[in-house]
């Protein structure tokens, strides 16, 4: 693009010395570069998400290999030894006091934090929902030593002790904890919604002295549909799974969803047409499935598991 320089034409008066004109003519310039520059956006880099280890010296069965370092292959992690969660935090003015940890799912072999990890902890801090991305040991990873049941379901029970334990500090309402996952993580929020085990009030570390009771459960693809069992006064549930997905899923979750109405117990379900397994949550989607944490939210309000709808 060419402007139009020529614009600019002064008239020198002869009582202006050659200092005051070379000043002049610096400032002219100046300013018109400044005028015809395209315009700046300032960004401000944010702090990055805390990361807190669930055990401080190290998980039980786990304290051996606590600091050796997570593998990470692109987005997906593997080699966990020292479970944490990584903290996403909405802006004070906009937090609606509802929280939720996110199990991300990998086949318990890995950890796919992509799709199913910070990219939906920074979409529901931004939406005024603390999240809380669950890194958890692998029971199918090779060679691992842990199991489901055990282990990883430990570090899941700790997550939401951790989290309702540190309530008033992160503005969180402790009867609003709830915790989604994702395929195998959704195995991992279904377990804890149906085995939830009560705060020991004697326990010398606080966080022990926590309900592991979550208030609310997203099952998103959760694998062993057929292991499921509801009760009466079960947290509520949210499930989502695509049409195409592989039989234990796309026809196991329908039935699951029928245990919750006999139960009585409140349960929403989506199912999409078009999508099959692992669609996730990715920033910019135009698919109807990957649109479900919109509905998510809208379910939450509707059940008043949020303070306000952001």
């Amino acid at each position: 693009m060419k402007y139009p320089f020529d614009v600019l034409k002064f008239r020198i008066l002869p009582e202006f010395s050659p200092m005051l004109l070379h000043r002049f003519a610096v400032v002219a310039v100046a300013s018109l570069l400044v005028l015809l520059l395209p315009p700046t956006t300032k960004t401000v880099q944010a702090d990055p998400p805390q990361r807190l280890a669930l055990w401080e010296d190290g998980a039980p069965g786990s304290r051996a290999r606590m600091h050796e370092p997570e593998k990470l292959n692109g987005s997906n992690v593997t080699n966990v030894h020292h479970p944490s969660i990584t903290v996403y935090l909405p802006a004070k003015d906009q937090a609606s006091g509802t929280a939720v940890i996110i199990a991300p799912g990998g086949g318990h072999r890995m950890l796919c934090l992509g799709h199913e990890g910070d990219s939906l902890a920074k979409w529901f801090a931004d939406h005024g929902i603390a999240a809380f991305v669950l890194r958890y040991r692998l029971s199918r990873e090779p060679n691992s030593i842990y199991t489901l049941e055990g282990h990883a379901m430990d570090d899941t029970r700790r997550a939401i002790r951790m989290v309702r334990s540190k309530a008033p500090q992160w503005q969180i309402d402790p009867d609003r904890i709830g915790i989604l996952g994702f395929s195998a993580g959704g195995e991992l929020a279904a377990y804890a919604a149906m085995n939830p085990q009560p705060g020991d009030p004697n326990a010398d570390d606080p966080i022990e002295t926590q309900s592991s009771r979550p208030n609310f459960q997203g099952l998103i693809y959760p694998g062993k549909s057929g292991t499921f069992t509801v009760n009466e006064g079960m947290p509520p549930a949210f499930i989502a799974y695509g049409y195409n997905d592989r039989p234990d899923i796309s026809i196991g979750m329908a039935e699951v969803y029928l245990k919750y109405k006999k139960a009585g117990v409140p349960c929403e379900m989506h199912v999409y047409a078009n999508a099959g397994h692992g669609f996730g949550y990715r920033p910019g989607t135009t698919t109807a499935a990957g649109d479900w944490p919109r509905r998510f939210v809208e379910w939450l309000a509707d059940s008043k598991l949020l303070a306000k709808n952001p």
